[in-house]
């Protein structure tokens, strides 16, 4: 994917988009599908040209890199787990980095947003957004595409070891489910993912590269925004940096701030918009006192099982030049699985809504895969779907090149943790069933062979991590702590939009990135109609 050639001069377009993450990319497509509408969009990272990224198998291996933003997260007080914190840095963002799950979240998830004053953002007005993004290659209607950029896959290659806890699950009681984005999202199966012939395919395949054909769509790399322009309460552009060079560009009609859960709020204080007693502690002027703007960050932790198996084998002991060949000829073998390639969600209090989420697979994932014990191994992550802890991001200092503060404060409500564990032990009670058992020779991690409650919240508290899903800091709503307004309008401000996961008021049941592309189709249909929220 080659970037538009450099244009040293000040620049006028009809929208400017900040980020080119899985919201900025569908931005970019749906807005410049009118040849008239002149679009800029500015990505902070590299393009999305490192093969690694193509290899489902291989994804940690992009934490930590050039394409990472490589944050750390603040000391936490309840929780000792890792504190890395990974966000994509390229075309397509995080869903050039992440798992690939494709998770919707549970349809109560969006009717609590429209609870909250969000008119148009609950279940049934979003639906339709979901589908028109997806390409399903076995699902359809009613809940499901067919036609959509987004292409939706049953993995081309699922491990036995998986296959047996799906059964051993079942056995235990839990119901199998083979659609979570269908009529219920409670059960156990094979995770599908965003894959197109067994390769990833992130936001930048399905939306970026068809749109970088036309001639009213800028894009620049290494392109890192440092200020919202504004004119009075305006936003009338902005100002970046490019290979060293300061420039600015200026909006006719709106700047979309699509950086993400770190990025926009990051750049609204940087601008003046933010809590106000922050701003001027450190010396900058305030433009719109919004104190929710870095508020209300929360995300899903989750924890490992690893038991050493038998009889069988670990993923990584697959990775041979032979399979990568025929990974490489046709998108099948084991390069095509993405590790955490089946699970479920479960509520442990009996209810409709999970809980907890499951993600396993053949293979030691603990610390974002930098741990494992002795080969072979199967994992099993189990996460809370419905985190009550809640945290926040402020500036360290204004130079936009420093990271913030990032603290989600995990764990700071215990009935978080209480989900985990009580999740854990459904783990080990399917752990014992016959289809799985056969294969585990015992536990790895935890080592301890008595797991009374206060070993488990310890190991909880140690080897818990992010789940990659944070959300919240520029949240939507109409009350004071809004940062947005159901229209994802700034509150205070004209000419100015967040569209990305920041803006979700509460987080979803599951993976993020399948909500982020719906909020952000809607978002365009927001932008260039005007009327998708009043008729929704």
């Amino acid at each position: 994917m080659t970037p538009t050639p450099l244009i040293p001069t000040t620049e006028n377009f009809d929208y400017i988009i900040v980020g080119a993450g899985s919201a900025g990319c569908v931005l970019a497509n749906r807005l410049t599908e009118d040849p008239a509408t002149r679009v800029l969009l500015l990505e902070a990272g590299p393009p999305d040209n490192e093969p690694t990224i193509q290899v489902p198998a291989l994804f940690s291996a992009l934490f930590g890199s050039e394409i990472d933003w490589n944050y750390q997260l603040e000391e936490q007080a309840h929780y000792q787990g890792s504190t890395t914190f990974p966000r994509g840095k390229a075309l397509g963002g995080s869903s050039s980095i992440n798992l690939m799950v494709y998770i919707r979240g549970h349809r109560a998830d969006f009717d609590r947003w429209g609870a909250l004053g969000n008119v148009g953002w609950d279940y049934d007005s979003v639906l339709p957004y979901f589908i028109k993004a997806e390409q399903n290659s076995r699902l359809g209607a009613p809940y499901h595409g067919s036609d959509g950029p987004v292409y939706v896959e049953d993995r081309l290659f699922t491990h036995e070891l998986s296959h047996a806890w799906v059964d051993a699950a079942a056995d235990w009681g839990l119901t199998r489910n083979d659609d979570f984005n269908g009529p219920s999202q409670l059960g156990v199966g094979a995770y599908q993912v965003n894959c197109h012939n067994g390769r990833r395919w992130s936001c930048a395949d399905a939306y970026l590269r068809p749109a970088m054909r036309r001639p009213n769509l800028v894009v620049r790399v290494a392109a890192m925004v440092t200020r919202v322009l504004l004119d009075g309460n305006r936003a009338i552009g902005v100002e970046y940096v490019e290979r060293g060079a300061e420039r600015t560009a200026r909006s006719e009609v709106e700047v979309l701030l699509s950086g993400g859960v770190v990025n926009s709020p990051q750049l609204l204080l940087l601008s003046g918009i933010g809590p106000a007693d922050q701003l001027r502690a450190l010396a900058i002027d305030v433009v719109a006192d919004l104190p929710g703007v870095g508020e209300n960050l929360h995300d899903h932790t989750m924890a490992p099982l690893v038991w050493a198996t038998e009889h069988s084998t670990d993923l990584l002991e697959m990775a041979s030049p032979e399979n990568m060949t025929r990974w490489q000829s046709g998108g099948g073998g084991p390069f095509a699985s993405n590790g955490g390639e089946v699970g479920g969600f479960l509520s442990t209090e009996g209810g409709e809504v999970p809980n907890v989420q499951f993600i396993g697979g053949p293979t030691a994932f603990v610390d974002h895969g930098r741990t494992s014990p002795p080969l072979p191994n199967f994992t099993i992550l189990t996460a809370s779907t419905q985190p009550r802890s809640r945290g926040r991001l402020w500036l360290r200092s204004i130079d936009p090149l420093t990271h913030p503060h990032i603290d989600p404060a995990y764990f700071s409500c215990p009935e978080d943790l209480s989900d985990i564990e009580a999740g854990l032990r459904i783990a080990l009670g399917i752990a014992e069933q016959t289809p799985i058992v056969e294969y585990l020779s015992g536990l790895n991690l935890p080592a301890e062979t008595t797991l009374d409650s206060a070993a488990l919240a310890d190991h909880v508290k140690r080897w818990s991590q992010t789940e990659y899903h944070a959300v919240g800091t520029c949240a939507m709503g109409v009350d004071e702590r809004a940062v947005v307004d159901p229209r994802l309008k700034v509150h205070g401000i004209d000419g100015l939009r967040v569209v990305d996961a920041s803006v979700m008021p509460t987080i979803v049941c599951g993976n993020t990135n399948g909500a982020t592309v719906m909020l952000a189709e809607k978002a365009a249909d927001l932008i260039k109609t005007g009327s998708a929220a009043s008729s929704s």
